[in-house]
């Protein structure tokens, strides 16, 4: 199982610590400016590069956004000697809209063409993906 942090949980853990006296108590106003930097943490800087890593260990690409513990990832399995499913992509809610996802699915499609693999397809974003970026040396990877 994935677990995504997000300021929510940085919020939560805050109040934690300040339950149990290690902060000092913070006002209401305090609160709504502390839990609105912690927002600010999660909106990805436009100027960002966005770097794709493949863990090949666990199966998984993923980018890490803007340093933090949140992380974009695509899941996939081997499901034959040369043949991978692409199972799942997931992008923290506070990213999505900013083609996060589309980076992943064209790694995974590199990935794919690179290492002369077929492809099944479980994840509706990679359909999607494939369907919209329509390239020969996709299309001949993808099994139906």
């Amino acid at each position: 199982m994935l677990v995504f942090t997000s300021a929510r949980h940085e919020c939560a853990s805050r109040r934690r610590r300040i339950s149990r006296g290690s902060l000092t108590h913070f006002s209401p106003r305090q609160q709504t400016h502390s839990m609105a930097q912690a927002a600010q943490m999660n909106v990805l800087e436009i100027n960002t590069p966005l770097r794709v890593e493949h863990d090949k260990k666990r199966r998984q690409f993923s980018i890490r956004l803007n340093g933090s513990h949140d992380r974009a990832v695509l899941l996939y399995e081997y499901v034959g000697k040369k043949t991978v499913d692409l199972q799942h992509t997931e992008v923290p809610e506070a990213y999505r809209g900013r083609e996060i996802a589309k980076h992943l699915a064209k790694a995974a499609m590199d990935f794919v063409v690179e290492e002369d693999l077929k492809a099944h397809l479980t994840c509706w974003y990679i359909q999607k993906y494939v369907k919209e970026n329509p390239h020969p040396h996709y299309l001949e990877h993808v099994l139906h």
